[in-house]
This record gives structure tokens, sequence and C-alpha cells, in this order.
């Protein structure tokens, strides 16, 4: 599947929420340790967009965390917002969040609702609570959420303006900022504290729905989420300052309670968007902070340069891919905490690893057909589709009947099918998918289950698990199947285990399959034979996937690693590229740097090399340029680099890459510290 036609890159806009400034630099009327630190998380911030290429920043409201009941504090907090936020290049867009101009109207509500007085200083304090704007072809709109349903005179007033302004611009592009979401999982779910009660709810939906708005921005939540609704996109959005330490509740594990405040001061999940608005259609990129602070008095830094960020739809090299092993489109509920919430539970999903995806560029999702079974997963499945997502199906066997008509129906949602089998059985199946596939139009590939014998590790011994998948040592095998009536056009599933070689087996699996036209996968296993072992080596997993991305970039093989998030209980113990409660782990970032260097070139990427050099060596050729993945040993210790005469004609122009970090520069710089993964590009 081709990467996706968006057209040029008009401009860039950032969005940040909940910012949530005190009145003194290290002083806050919060009980928190963190909140403290939101005066310098802050202004990290406002210089990290200054060295950004942004057409505007748009604030979605909790400027400041005193509330307008408290008006000394207010008024300390607001004057601490306005100077910081004057060092801001770009044009800044304000939206009133409930701390800033009172929470929505709820009789159990822990501070004030909205009120006029509390709306007028708003007005004077920061502007206009709701109004439009224009920039290059794209309609703006910032409304107050909390005025919806409060039964002020300025709701009417709003309610009018919404209608007129959004029906004035129907047809054309539109985005919504808005401080409350509408809902955080079902467009039906019960009022709580944290989304717009009805009845405006459903009237903001339906008339967004009627005049095709593009996208929604939300804050509030302090916690990424993505939803669709018809058209729409909506994005709640992590806040710079702080967690809601009540939506930990969403993941497999606790955070760790000293270190991040029982996850208030999770500080990986902090952060704020760009929103790259293309000819047809936008993306947007999480910038994680990871909580930095800068002191009023830290001098300016010109940070390093650094690769850019590819998006899932934008990947043209996007071998990586991964096994949704667990569940991923299920609703959590958040228990009343007793803090923001006590009458009911909050049902939300964990977008988290969504999220991730996201930023490493991974297109490629591998899912069994119980997701397929599941309203809810296929309904998440087509909400996907449009930001690149693809999903192979993975099942064993002829389907039932029902199964195969659902299959059938669905076909639009998958971009394969992987059929498991054994050996025994093969002649059944043939004549099975022979009639199966007079209707159905999907990629089938087949994956050999795994004997007695074949489940020997290496030093001999016998282990009692399931394997599949073709190996290298499988030749004779496939051209056995390949004779059979039946199986014309299948692909092949191919299987990497943690000792085998990858630019052996990728090229096998391209020769085999891919270059005659035909789909091939490969699953790549991070873990070993034993399923009482435990593989928690985030160096290894790094090396590993890093090296099936380069090995595969220019085969038409796709990878799929079989850990997105820890496994840390159960059989086969090992790390995944996030942690359970889903930070990216070293894997994540390096995979991300990687699609992005490989992404800086164009054009096909030939057979890769391998050799030894002070550590591990794999080199190819990408349009006429020598591209290189350089795995240091851990004897590294940080001195100058001899590369290798072999690799490039002449090390003068070549670019390094520091994929731990993103960071960018000529290759002469590099220093390789123990067991480093760099890129290097050049003629």
């Amino acid at each position: 599947m081709q990467p996706q036609d968006l057209g040029k890159r008009l401009f860039t806009f950032a969005v940040i929420a909940d910012s949530h400034l005190n009145q003194d630099e290290l002083d806050c009327n919060s009980p928190f340790p963190v909140n403290k630190l939101a005066n310098r998380r802050m202004r990290h911030v406002v210089r990290d967009l200054n060295r950004r290429d942004v057409a505007f920043v748009v604030h979605l409201g909790d400027l400041i965390h005193p509330v307008p009941a408290v008006k000394e504090l207010y008024a300390g907090a607001a004057a601490r917002f306005h100077a910081q936020v004057r060092e801001l290049n770009a044009p800044l867009h304000l939206t009133p969040g409930n701390h800033d101009i009172g929470d929505k109207p709820m009789p159990w509500a822990p501070a004030g609702s909205i009120t006029e007085d509390y709306i007028r200083l708003w007005r004077e304090t920061f502007g206009d609570d709701y109004y439009s704007f224009d920039h290059n072809g794209i309609h703006m709109m910032v409304i107050n959420a909390q005025l919806m349903n409060s039964g002020l005179p300025a709701e009417a007033e709003q309610k009018r303006w919404l209608e007129d302004d959004l029906l004035a611009h129907a047809g054309q592009r539109i985005f919504i900022c808005t401080h409350y979401p509408p809902f955080l999982c079902e467009t039906d779910e019960a009022e709580h504290y944290d989304n717009i009660a009805e009845p405006e709810r459903g009237r903001l939906l339906e008339l967004m729905a009627r005049c095709g708005v593009e996208g929604l921005f939300a804050g509030h939540v302090h916690n990424f989420w993505y939803l669709n609704e018809g058209a729409t996109r909506h994005y709640l959005l992590p806040s710079t300052s702080f967690v809601r330490q009540d939506y930990s509740e969403m993941f497999k594990a606790p955070p760790a309670l000293e270190e991040t405040e029982a996850g208030r001061n999770d500080a990986a999940k902090l952060g704020y968007f760009l929103v790259h608005v293309h000819e047809r259609g936008h993306l947007c990129e999480m910038v994680r902070t990871y909580g930095a602070c800068v002191a009023p008095d830290d001098p300016l830094e010109t940070p390093p340069m650094s690769v850019t960020p590819v998006a899932p739809a934008r990947n043209r090299y996007a071998a990586l891919g991964f096994d949704l092993r667990q569940s991923w489109a299920e609703a959590v509920g958040i228990p009343p905490s007793g803090a923001l919430d006590e009458f009911d539970r909050k049902q939300v999903r964990n977008d988290y690893p969504l999220l991730a995806l996201w930023e490493m560029g991974v297109r490629h999702l591998r899912i069994p057909l119980q997701d397929l079974r599941d309203a809810e997963a296929r309904r998440r499945i087509r909400g996907l589709l449009p930001l690149g997502q693809t999903f192979t199906l993975y099942s064993y066997g002829l389907p039932t009947p029902r199964d195969a008509k659902l299959i059938q129906d669905n076909a639009a949602l998958l971009s394969g099918w992987e059929i498991s089998f054994r050996e025994r059985e093969l002649a059944r199946l043939a004549a099975g998918l022979r009639e199966l596939r007079r209707e159905l139009k999907l990629p089938i590939l087949l994956s050999r289950m795994w004997e007695h014998e074949d489940n020997r590790a290496p030093d001999g011994r016998y282990f009692h698990v399931m394997n599949h998948g073709f190996t290298a040592g499988d030749a004779g095998r496939i051209a056995r199947l390949a004779a059979l009536r039946g199986l014309e056009g299948i692909g092949l599933v191919f299987r990497a285990m943690s000792h085998d070689d990858l630019p052996t087996l990728t090229a096998f699996a391209h020769k085999t399959c891919a270059a005659r036209g035909l789909p091939a996968s490969l699953h790549l296993r991070l873990t070993g034979f034993n399923p009482a072992g435990a593989m928690r080596d985030d160096t290894w997993a790094a090396q590993r996937t890093a090296e099936a991305l380069f090995c595969a970039a220019g085969t038409g093989v796709t990878v799929f690693a079989d850990a997105l998030t820890d496994i840390d209980r159960g059989y086969f113990v090992r790390n995944g590229v996030l942690d359970q409660t889903c930070n990216p782990r070293r894997a994540a970032r390096v995979i991300g740097h990687l699609h992005a260097a490989l992404n800086e070139g164009r054009g096909d990427i030939g057979p890769v090399e391998e050799m030894e050099a002070k550590g591990r060596w794999l080199r190819t050729r990408q349009n006429g340029e020598s591209i290189a993945l350089y795995m240091a040993g851990p004897d590294a210790v940080g001195a100058p680099l001899s590369i290798p005469p072999e690799l490039f004609t002449s090390t003068a122009a070549v670019t390094a890459v520091d994929l731990d970090s993103g960071f960018k520069f000529p290759a002469e710089e590099l220093r390789p510290v123990s067991e480093g993964l760099y890129f290097l590009r050049g003629r």
C-alpha cells in the first residue's frame, strides 16, 4: 500500500493545552508538588515553539491555575502568563478553560461554575471568549465550551454566532478549538466532569457534521485521545504541565508512585501538537517535552538539527509493523476518584499505543480474527484507515462459513490475511482457498506451523510452544506448496527467531516472494525459545528492530514485531517498544528516527550487505547515495569514528543521525557511545 498523497504542505500551526501557570515562579495553590513546575515547563514550550516554523499557536485553555474566585492569585498568574507568551514569535490565540472562566454548569463540581462576572474578567484579562479567524484557506473557530448549557445570556449569543459562522463557511476547511471535549469515548455517553453535557453536545456535533468540520482540538483531560465522528477528527491533547492521574487506570501497570506522583508527573506524557496542514488533509505530530523546565534566567540554547518525523500516511519505507497481541480497541472504566468525579465510571480507550505508532511512523498492524468479529474494533479500524494505518488479519486454517462471510464483507478494511496451517492439512486448505478466492479479492499469505522437531532451540532443548512461519531452510517446502492448484499467487509468512540472521532471512523472503510480486511478511520475535526466560534488554530490542527495518526497507517484505508493549507476566516475558504505561522505550525512539532518516532520501533501496568494524555495519544504496546503519560495539567510548573507506567515496559530505536523539550532524563529528545506533548517508 502506497503512502497517501496529501499534496503540498501549506503551513503548520501549534496547539498547546493546560499550561496552568501559577501566580509565582515556584509557588502555587495546589497540593501537588509537580504543579510548582508549570511556569518553567511553559517557558520551555515557548522557546521550543520559537525554533519552529509555525504560522500561529492556539492555546486550548487552563492558561493559569488559580480560578476566578481567587482574584488576587488569578491576576498574578495572568500577569505571569502574559509575560511568558510575550516572548512567543508566532501569533497566539486563546481558548478559555474552566480554570480561566469557571467550570461548566455542574451542581456537583468542586469549583465555581461560569458566571457573567467571570466572563467579564476573562474578557478584560485575555480578550474574546469565542471568535474565529482565517489563515491560508483554513477557518479556525474558538468556542467557550463552559458557556454551553449554562443558561447565561452569553450562551444564546454564542449559539447564534456559532451556527451563523459555521453555516457561512460550510464546505470550507474548518477546525474547532474547545477546552472541554464533546465526548471521551461515545457520542451518547453520560455527562461527567470531562465532557460537554446534552443537549448542547448533540447540537454541536450535528452542526459540525452538517458543515463538514475537518478537525476538533480539545484540552482539559491532560491526556491524549483520538476519536472520529463522521468526517471530523477529534484530538484530545496532553498538557504542558501535568497529567491527570485519575486516567492512569487505563494502563496495565501502575505508574512509579513516588517518581511520578502517582501518575501526575508522568513526564513522558507531557507535550503539545504540531498540525501540518496539507492541500488534502492534515497530519498531527506530538512533540513530547518530557517535562523540560527553563528557569527565568536560563540562557537561550540553539538545539542541534534533527530529522523530521514522518507520519504513517507519508512513510515511503514503512517496512516495520507490529502485532497487536493485547486488546487495543476496548473501553476501560475509570473509577470515580473522589476528586473530580464521584458518581460514575468514565469509559475511555487507551490511545497511547496509537500515539506511539504515529510517532514511530508505523503503518502496518496485525490483528486476530477476534478483532474483526468485534463491531467496536471494526469501527475503530475504519477510523484509522484514513490516517495511513493498514491491518493484516491472521487466523488458523479455513474459516467457518460465518467467518468467511465476515471476512468477505469487511475485506476493504484489510490489507492481507495470514493463514497458519499444518502441512498434513495443505491439500484441504488449497481446495478451500480455491473456492474462497472466487469472491474474495484479498492478498492471502500462508504460514507453516512448526512441528515437534522445529521447536528445538539451537542448543537442542525442546520447548512446548507454538511457532509458525517459513525459514531460510524451507525452500523445498515452499516449492511443493507453490505447485498446488488453488495456491497460485499466494504469499508467505516467514519467522525470525532471536538468533536468526536478519539480512539473510529478509533477502530470502524478498527473493522467494516479494521479487516475484507476491506478498511476504516476516514475524520478528523479540524473545528467545524458552518460555520461562525473560528478554528485558532495551539495547537488544532497539538494535533488533532497527536492523529489521533497515534490512526490509527496500525489499517489499513487511516485518511484524511481536511486542508493541511490554509482556511483563505469563510466558515469554519481554520488553516491547513501549512500557506497560505506554511510554516509549529506546526502541520506539530509534524506530521513529530511522524511519525519518530513510524518508530524507527517495527512490529504491538496494540489497543490504553486512560488515564488521568496531561494531556491526549494514550498508546499501538508496537512489545513488550510500546509506548505512552502524551498531556500535560495547567498547565504543566516545572517540572519533574511523568510517570504513569502502562505505563512501568521500566522508567529507557524509551526514550522521544519532538514532536515540534524532540529532543530525556531519559524520566527522560522530563520537559513538557504547552500543549506540547511528544512520549515515553520503556518496
